[in-house]
Protein backbone atom coordinates (compact mmCIF):
# COMPACT_ATOMS: atom_id res chain seq x y z
CA UNK A 1 0.00 0.00 0.00
CA UNK A 2 1.41 3.74 -1.31
CA UNK A 3 0.79 4.94 2.27
CA UNK A 4 0.22 8.75 -0.31
CA UNK A 5 -2.27 7.71 -1.89
CA UNK A 6 -5.78 8.94 -1.30
CA UNK A 7 -8.95 8.02 -2.72
CA UNK A 8 -11.87 11.41 -2.65
CA UNK A 9 -15.63 10.29 -2.92
CA UNK A 10 -17.15 13.64 -3.39
CA UNK A 11 -14.62 15.94 -4.57
CA UNK A 12 -16.73 18.19 -6.66
CA UNK A 13 -18.27 18.76 -3.81
CA UNK A 14 -17.71 21.82 -0.98
CA UNK A 15 -15.71 19.90 1.52
CA UNK A 16 -14.94 17.05 -0.80
CA UNK A 17 -13.33 19.74 -3.09
CA UNK A 18 -11.75 21.20 -0.15
CA UNK A 19 -10.35 18.24 1.58
CA UNK A 20 -8.70 17.27 -2.20
CA UNK A 21 -6.96 20.13 -2.95
CA UNK A 22 -5.50 19.96 0.66
CA UNK A 23 -4.51 16.48 0.10
CA UNK A 24 -2.85 17.40 -3.41
CA UNK A 25 -0.84 20.76 -1.62
CA UNK A 26 0.64 18.12 1.19
CA UNK A 27 2.17 16.01 -1.70
CA UNK A 28 -0.78 13.02 -1.54
CA UNK A 29 -1.82 11.32 -5.06
CA UNK A 30 -5.35 12.07 -4.96
CA UNK A 31 -7.95 10.18 -6.79
CA UNK A 32 -11.27 10.99 -7.61
CA UNK A 33 -14.19 9.29 -8.11
CA UNK A 34 -16.76 10.73 -10.74
CA UNK A 35 -19.26 8.98 -12.90
CA UNK A 36 -18.39 11.82 -15.44
CA UNK A 37 -14.65 13.13 -15.23
CA UNK A 38 -14.62 14.65 -18.33
CA UNK A 39 -17.02 17.02 -17.47
CA UNK A 40 -15.84 17.13 -13.38
CA UNK A 41 -11.78 16.35 -14.23
CA UNK A 42 -10.64 19.56 -14.59
CA UNK A 43 -8.65 20.01 -11.56
CA UNK A 44 -4.73 18.49 -13.00
CA UNK A 45 -3.76 18.01 -9.65
CA UNK A 46 -6.30 15.05 -9.35
CA UNK A 47 -6.62 11.70 -10.94
CA UNK A 48 -9.81 11.04 -12.42
CA UNK A 49 -11.68 7.89 -11.96
CA UNK A 50 -15.21 7.04 -13.68
CA UNK A 51 -17.00 5.16 -10.88
CA UNK A 52 -20.14 5.35 -9.11
CA UNK A 53 -19.84 5.44 -5.58
CA UNK A 54 -23.43 3.34 -5.80
CA UNK A 55 -21.69 0.48 -7.35
CA UNK A 56 -19.10 -1.62 -4.97
CA UNK A 57 -16.80 -2.53 -7.40
CA UNK A 58 -15.79 0.80 -8.51
CA UNK A 59 -15.03 1.92 -4.95
CA UNK A 60 -12.90 -1.11 -4.89
CA UNK A 61 -10.92 -0.81 -7.66
CA UNK A 62 -10.51 3.21 -7.00
CA UNK A 63 -9.27 2.77 -3.67
CA UNK A 64 -6.88 -0.11 -4.51
CA UNK A 65 -3.71 0.97 -2.60
CA UNK A 66 -4.89 3.43 -1.10
CA UNK A 67 -4.05 4.74 2.72
CA UNK A 68 -6.82 7.25 2.76
CA UNK A 69 -10.32 6.86 1.54
CA UNK A 70 -12.45 10.34 1.88
CA UNK A 71 -16.22 9.92 2.17
CA UNK A 72 -17.21 13.05 1.22
CA UNK A 73 -20.13 12.14 -1.14
CA UNK A 74 -24.00 13.26 -0.27
CA UNK A 75 -27.36 12.70 -2.51
CA UNK A 76 -27.82 16.22 -4.34
CA UNK A 77 -30.43 18.18 -3.10
CA UNK A 78 -31.24 15.66 0.36
CA UNK A 79 -32.87 13.53 -2.29
CA UNK A 80 -33.47 10.02 -1.57
CA UNK A 81 -30.63 10.35 1.78
CA UNK A 82 -32.67 6.62 3.15
CA UNK A 83 -31.78 4.51 0.00
CA UNK A 84 -28.37 5.82 -1.31
CA UNK A 85 -26.60 6.90 1.64
CA UNK A 86 -25.73 4.12 3.97
CA UNK A 87 -25.45 1.82 0.47
CA UNK A 88 -22.56 4.21 -0.53
CA UNK A 89 -20.52 3.72 2.98
CA UNK A 90 -20.80 0.20 2.85
CA UNK A 91 -19.17 0.40 -0.27
CA UNK A 92 -16.74 2.90 0.85
CA UNK A 93 -16.04 0.75 4.54
CA UNK A 94 -15.47 -2.78 2.18
CA UNK A 95 -12.91 -0.76 0.45
CA UNK A 96 -11.43 0.35 2.85
CA UNK A 97 -10.95 -2.94 4.91
CA UNK A 98 -9.40 -4.44 1.67
CA UNK A 99 -6.62 -1.95 1.75
CA UNK A 100 -6.46 -1.37 5.72
CA UNK A 101 -7.08 2.54 4.72
CA UNK A 102 -8.92 4.70 6.83
CA UNK A 103 -11.92 6.19 6.04
CA UNK A 104 -12.28 10.08 7.06
CA UNK A 105 -16.03 11.17 6.86
CA UNK A 106 -16.97 14.84 7.61
CA UNK A 107 -19.43 14.77 10.23
CA UNK A 108 -22.23 17.46 10.96
CA UNK A 109 -24.78 18.02 14.30
CA UNK A 110 -27.70 15.88 12.76
CA UNK A 111 -26.98 13.15 15.48
CA UNK A 112 -27.78 14.76 18.60
CA UNK A 113 -31.09 15.89 19.83
CA UNK A 114 -32.01 18.27 22.89
CA UNK A 115 -30.43 15.56 25.55
CA UNK A 116 -26.93 16.95 24.36
CA UNK A 117 -27.92 20.36 23.78
CA UNK A 118 -26.58 23.44 24.18
CA UNK A 119 -22.73 22.33 23.90
CA UNK A 120 -21.91 18.94 22.22
CA UNK A 121 -18.89 16.84 23.22
CA UNK A 122 -17.37 13.96 21.49
CA UNK A 123 -18.84 11.79 24.05
CA UNK A 124 -22.37 13.16 24.35
CA UNK A 125 -25.00 10.28 23.61
CA UNK A 126 -26.52 10.69 20.04
CA UNK A 127 -30.21 10.56 20.38
CA UNK A 128 -31.28 12.08 17.16
CA UNK A 129 -34.73 13.03 16.37
CA UNK A 130 -34.31 13.71 12.52
CA UNK A 131 -34.67 10.79 9.57
CA UNK A 132 -31.52 12.37 8.44
CA UNK A 133 -29.99 12.34 11.95
CA UNK A 134 -31.06 8.68 12.57
CA UNK A 135 -28.92 7.95 9.32
CA UNK A 136 -25.96 10.01 10.41
CA UNK A 137 -25.46 7.65 13.66
CA UNK A 138 -25.73 4.73 11.95
CA UNK A 139 -23.35 5.49 9.60
CA UNK A 140 -21.22 6.46 12.36
CA UNK A 141 -22.31 2.67 14.20
CA UNK A 142 -21.26 0.96 11.22
CA UNK A 143 -17.78 2.94 10.54
CA UNK A 144 -16.95 2.13 14.45
CA UNK A 145 -18.04 -1.20 13.79
CA UNK A 146 -15.58 -1.92 10.98
CA UNK A 147 -12.97 -0.24 12.94
CA UNK A 148 -13.26 -2.41 15.87
CA UNK A 149 -13.01 -5.42 12.99
CA UNK A 150 -9.36 -4.55 13.07
CA UNK A 151 -9.11 -4.03 9.29
CA UNK A 152 -10.37 -0.23 8.69
CA UNK A 153 -9.22 2.69 10.74
CA UNK A 154 -11.81 5.98 11.01
CA UNK A 155 -11.68 9.48 11.64
CA UNK A 156 -14.61 11.21 11.78
CA UNK A 157 -14.67 15.34 12.20
CA UNK A 158 -18.20 17.14 13.27
CA UNK A 159 -18.98 20.82 12.53
CA UNK A 160 -21.93 23.42 12.07
CA UNK A 161 -23.26 24.58 8.83
CA UNK A 162 -20.52 24.76 6.16
CA UNK A 163 -19.84 27.55 3.81
CA UNK A 164 -16.53 28.42 1.39
CA UNK A 165 -15.81 29.32 -1.51
CA UNK A 166 -16.68 25.93 -3.85
CA UNK A 167 -20.00 25.29 -1.21
CA UNK A 168 -22.95 25.80 -3.07
CA UNK A 169 -25.46 23.56 -1.33
CA UNK A 170 -25.82 24.60 2.12
CA UNK A 171 -27.65 27.52 4.06
CA UNK A 172 -25.11 30.38 3.27
CA UNK A 173 -25.34 30.07 -0.73
CA UNK A 174 -28.78 29.26 -0.71
CA UNK A 175 -30.53 30.79 2.25
CA UNK A 176 -28.69 34.02 3.42
CA UNK A 177 -27.75 35.14 0.07
CA UNK A 178 -28.23 33.41 -3.58
CA UNK A 179 -25.14 32.26 -5.05
CA UNK A 180 -24.48 33.88 -8.59
CA UNK A 181 -26.01 37.42 -8.12
CA UNK A 182 -25.15 40.61 -5.78
CA UNK A 183 -27.91 40.22 -2.82
CA UNK A 184 -30.27 43.27 -2.63
CA UNK A 185 -31.18 41.80 1.02
CA UNK A 186 -30.54 38.70 3.41
CA UNK A 187 -32.04 36.25 4.74
CA UNK A 188 -31.48 34.76 7.99
CA UNK A 189 -32.92 31.63 9.50
CA UNK A 190 -32.53 31.68 13.24
CA UNK A 191 -33.64 34.02 15.58
CA UNK A 192 -31.79 36.97 17.23
CA UNK A 193 -30.39 35.81 20.63
CA UNK A 194 -30.02 32.05 19.66
CA UNK A 195 -25.97 31.85 18.79
CA UNK A 196 -25.26 29.50 15.72
CA UNK A 197 -22.14 27.62 14.34
CA UNK A 198 -20.45 28.22 11.41
CA UNK A 199 -17.33 25.76 9.60
CA UNK A 200 -15.37 27.64 6.88
CA UNK A 201 -14.22 24.56 4.84
CA UNK A 202 -10.74 25.33 4.08
CA UNK A 203 -10.03 25.33 7.71
CA UNK A 204 -12.01 22.46 8.34
CA UNK A 205 -10.11 20.95 5.40
CA UNK A 206 -6.87 21.78 6.53
CA UNK A 207 -7.98 20.33 10.69
CA UNK A 208 -8.79 16.85 8.46
CA UNK A 209 -6.07 16.15 6.86
CA UNK A 210 -3.76 17.60 9.74
CA UNK A 211 -5.81 14.79 12.12
CA UNK A 212 -5.43 12.22 8.96
CA UNK A 213 -1.77 12.24 9.19
CA UNK A 214 -1.45 12.24 13.00
CA UNK A 215 0.81 10.09 13.67
CA UNK A 216 -1.16 8.90 17.63
CA UNK A 217 -4.59 8.54 16.32
CA UNK A 218 -6.38 5.74 17.07
CA UNK A 219 -8.18 3.41 14.74
CA UNK A 220 -11.48 5.11 15.80
CA UNK A 221 -11.35 9.06 16.55
CA UNK A 222 -13.55 11.29 16.38
CA UNK A 223 -13.35 15.04 17.06
CA UNK A 224 -15.20 18.49 17.09
CA UNK A 225 -14.48 21.64 14.94
CA UNK A 226 -15.41 24.73 16.35
CA UNK A 227 -15.18 27.04 13.49
CA UNK A 228 -16.76 29.97 13.93
CA UNK A 229 -19.52 30.87 16.69
CA UNK A 230 -22.24 33.41 15.98
CA UNK A 231 -22.82 33.81 19.66
CA UNK A 232 -26.52 36.11 18.78
CA UNK A 233 -26.86 35.53 15.84
CA UNK A 234 -26.26 38.61 13.69
CA UNK A 235 -22.19 38.20 13.80
CA UNK A 236 -22.02 36.32 10.31
CA UNK A 237 -25.07 38.90 8.31
CA UNK A 238 -23.08 41.68 9.96
CA UNK A 239 -19.65 40.00 8.22
CA UNK A 240 -22.07 39.92 4.98
CA UNK A 241 -22.73 43.63 5.06
CA UNK A 242 -18.57 44.42 5.69
CA UNK A 243 -17.46 42.40 3.06
CA UNK A 244 -20.03 43.84 0.48
CA UNK A 245 -19.26 47.73 2.13
CA UNK A 246 -23.36 47.74 2.34
CA UNK A 247 -23.47 48.24 6.84
CA UNK A 248 -27.70 48.92 6.14
CA UNK A 249 -28.31 46.00 4.31
CA UNK A 250 -31.87 44.85 5.03
CA UNK A 251 -31.52 41.78 6.91
CA UNK A 252 -35.13 39.27 6.42
CA UNK A 253 -36.45 36.68 8.80
CA UNK A 254 -36.54 33.64 6.26
CA UNK A 255 -40.06 32.37 5.42
CA UNK A 256 -40.93 28.93 7.25
CA UNK A 257 -44.98 29.39 7.09
CA UNK A 258 -44.30 29.68 3.25
CA UNK A 259 -41.63 26.80 2.96
CA UNK A 260 -43.98 24.50 5.19
CA UNK A 261 -46.82 25.16 3.12
CA UNK A 262 -44.77 24.02 0.46
CA UNK A 263 -42.30 21.20 1.75
CA UNK A 264 -45.19 18.71 0.59
CA UNK A 265 -44.40 19.42 -2.94
CA UNK A 266 -41.14 20.58 -2.75
CA UNK A 267 -38.60 17.66 -1.50
CA UNK A 268 -35.66 20.22 -0.91
CA UNK A 269 -38.08 22.25 0.94
CA UNK A 270 -39.08 19.21 3.30
CA UNK A 271 -35.96 18.24 4.31
CA UNK A 272 -35.00 21.49 5.18
CA UNK A 273 -37.65 22.10 7.39
CA UNK A 274 -36.47 18.84 8.84
CA UNK A 275 -33.34 20.74 10.22
CA UNK A 276 -35.22 23.54 11.57
CA UNK A 277 -35.11 23.01 14.90
CA UNK A 278 -31.22 23.58 14.71
CA UNK A 279 -32.06 26.82 14.60
CA UNK A 280 -34.22 27.48 17.12
CA UNK A 281 -31.97 26.83 19.84
CA UNK A 282 -27.65 26.96 20.19
CA UNK A 283 -26.08 24.48 19.20
CA UNK A 284 -22.46 24.13 19.83
CA UNK A 285 -19.67 22.04 19.12
CA UNK A 286 -16.83 21.65 21.98
CA UNK A 287 -13.90 21.45 19.73
CA UNK A 288 -11.29 21.34 23.04
CA UNK A 289 -10.14 17.73 21.93
CA UNK A 290 -8.99 18.80 18.40
CA UNK A 291 -7.08 22.12 19.88
CA UNK A 292 -5.62 19.68 22.93
CA UNK A 293 -4.68 16.87 19.70
CA UNK A 294 -3.63 19.81 16.70
CA UNK A 295 -2.00 22.24 19.60
CA UNK A 296 -4.81 24.79 17.32
CA UNK A 297 -7.50 24.90 15.25
CA UNK A 298 -6.87 26.02 11.71
CA UNK A 299 -9.03 29.70 11.86
CA UNK A 300 -9.59 32.05 9.13
CA UNK A 301 -11.17 35.33 10.17
CA UNK A 302 -14.87 36.00 9.70
CA UNK A 303 -14.34 39.29 7.72
CA UNK A 304 -11.86 37.39 5.43
CA UNK A 305 -13.70 33.63 5.01
CA UNK A 306 -16.90 35.63 4.63
CA UNK A 307 -15.60 37.94 1.78
CA UNK A 308 -13.50 34.79 -0.28
CA UNK A 309 -17.15 32.66 0.24
CA UNK A 310 -19.05 35.84 -1.69
CA UNK A 311 -16.77 35.95 -4.23
CA UNK A 312 -16.52 32.25 -4.97
CA UNK A 313 -20.26 31.80 -4.88
CA UNK A 314 -20.38 34.30 -7.38
CA UNK A 315 -22.07 37.46 -5.81
CA UNK A 316 -19.07 39.48 -5.61
CA UNK A 317 -16.15 40.12 -7.86
CA UNK A 318 -12.90 39.07 -7.21
CA UNK A 319 -11.69 42.88 -7.58
CA UNK A 320 -13.66 43.96 -4.75
CA UNK A 321 -13.19 44.89 -1.38
CA UNK A 322 -14.59 46.53 1.23
CA UNK A 323 -13.76 50.07 1.64
CA UNK A 324 -12.62 52.02 5.28
CA UNK A 325 -13.38 49.87 8.20
CA UNK A 326 -14.23 46.77 6.07
CA UNK A 327 -11.13 46.70 4.43
CA UNK A 328 -9.00 47.50 7.40
CA UNK A 329 -10.88 44.21 9.21
CA UNK A 330 -9.58 42.07 6.28
CA UNK A 331 -6.09 43.66 6.34
CA UNK A 332 -5.81 42.38 9.50
CA UNK A 333 -7.14 38.76 9.00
Amino acid sequence: MNTRIALVLGATGGIGGEVASRLAAGGWQVRALHRAPGQAGRDGRFQWIKGDAMVAADVAKAAEGAALIVHAVNPPGYRDWDKLVLPMLDNTIAAAEANGARIVLPGTVYNYGPDAFPVITEAAPQNALTRKGKIRVEMERRLKAAALRGKARVLIVRAGDFFGPGAANNWFSQGLVKAGSRPRSLSYPGRRGVGHQWAYLPDMAEAMVRLAEHADLDDFAAFNFGGHWDGDGTAMTQAIRHALDEPFLPVKGMPWWLMRLASPFVPFLREVMEMRYLWKVPVRLDNAKLVATLGAEPHTSLDEAVWATLVGVGCLGSEEAPSGAGRARLSKA
